[in-house]
């Protein structure tokens, strides 16, 4: 199986012409438009001189609230994202593709225009209050992160929190950001009734690395340190060495595993870079940028993990791939848990959907049971 070459989508793109706090490099369509652009030097090409392009943002207006899955290859059924994009720029983004459904760009759309919807937390109610509605561990962040930057302003993380605490709910939170310790007080009720864990993304422990990979998340000690407190309020949490990215990030594995059990973790996950559709591009684009001596062997390391392309979407593949260097990856992810006593993250959290019980439709409803 091959893939032809990512195109580089602007021979112009370098590291310094790079958008101070965005990842992307560029904004090309989206697959879907009727149109599209192709850079083409005629000699009148200028520098964009909007360093800092600002954040708009926008409303969703879907009518559905949790997302349902059946991919064997995760360890959970449902999750909701509060968020259509993320402020953090992370290159390896498996979402930015799917921006392109709203008719913009994986690119530099994906980091600035976001999308919210004003009625999360009453739809999420609703949803839970339907007479047919069964409880099982509900993911918030499977996509995009609850905790990006926006979240301090809006709250829809924060209004969905205190829906899933009045039902009960169990749910596991994935995030790369320190602002998940704002809901600290609500996160350790959750987690004396066995209803909340917490997983954070810890990618690499470069500073300079992750300015660049992950531009508007926090530092990867002040994800360290986050770990730490949620561990010491009695939150269960873990650590998703995540994406691996061969040739750049591996060789931090074992010391990112080992910090972890330090600050308290109790397990941690790793997974490989994914690079769909689109993604492919705007990764190599960044790669030939910011590290150009490495470029090709990264992208030559990642190939030998897909069997010869960039990416593979076939289940059981698609998330640790195939072949000696994918098997030797996750070989020492074992034997760093095993020597640090950490279990796999896919091994379940035992949270308790006992105690659920549908929350009022309308919160102004009183219940007769509590």
């Amino acid at each position: 199986m091959s893939d032809r070459p990512a195109e580089p989508l602007d021979h112009h793109t370098t590291a310094a012409n790079a958008k101070r706090g965005r990842g992307s490099l560029s904004n090309p369509d989206s697959r879907y438009a009727a149109h599209s652009r192709e850079a083409v030097d005629d000699g009148w090409w200028q520098e964009d001189t909007d360093g800092n392009p600002r954040t708009e943002l926008g409303v969703d207006s879907s009518r559905s609230i949790i997302s349902y899955n059946d991919s064997p290859d995760i360890p959970f059924d449902r999750s909701v994202n509060p968020y259509r994009g993320c402020e953090h720029g992370c290159i390896y983004c498996y979402a930015r593709p799917t921006h392109a459904w709203l008719g913009l760009s994986p690119g530099l759309d994906f980091e600035r225009r976001l999308f919210h919807k004003p009625d999360a937390a009453a739809q999420l109610r609703r949803a839970l209050a339907q007479p047919g509605y069964r409880p099982a561990t509900l993911v918030l962040g499977a996509n995009t992160d609850p905790y990006q930057p926006i979240e301090r302003r809006l709250g829809s993380t924060r209004a969905m929190l205190e829906v899933l605490s009045e039902a009960r709910h169990p749910l596991a939170i994935t995030t790369k950001s320190a602002l998940v310790l704002r809901d600290l007080p609500l996160l350790r009720e959750l987690a004396a009734r066995r209803l909340v864990a917490v997983q954070m993304s810890v990618t690499t422990l470069d500073d300079d690395l992750a300015r660049r990979l992950e531009p508007r998340a926090t530092a990867p000690r002040g994800r360290l340190r986050a770990v730490a407190e949620l561990a010491a309020a009695g939150i269960p949490t873990g650590v998703l060495v995540s994406p691996l990215i061969p040739g750049l990030t591996d060789h931090d594995l074992e010391r990112i595993v080992a910090a972890a059990a330090e600050v308290g973790a109790e397990r941690a996950g790793a997974l490989l870079i994914r690079l769909p559709l689109e993604l492919k591009a705007l990764f190599e684009e960044w790669l030939r940028a910011h590290y150009p001596e490495r470029a090709d062997k990264v992208l030559s390391l990642i190939r030998q993990c897909r069997g010869g392309a960039l990416n593979v979407a076939e289940f059981g593949q698609r998330m640790t791939g195939t072949g000696p260097l994918a098997e030797l990856l996750q070989q020492r992810f074992g034997l760093a848990l095993r020597r640090h006593g950490l279990e796999r993250q896919d091994s379940g959290w035992n949270l308790s959907a006992d105690a659920f019980h549908p929350p009022a439709a309308d919160p102004r409803q009183l219940s007769l049971f509590d």
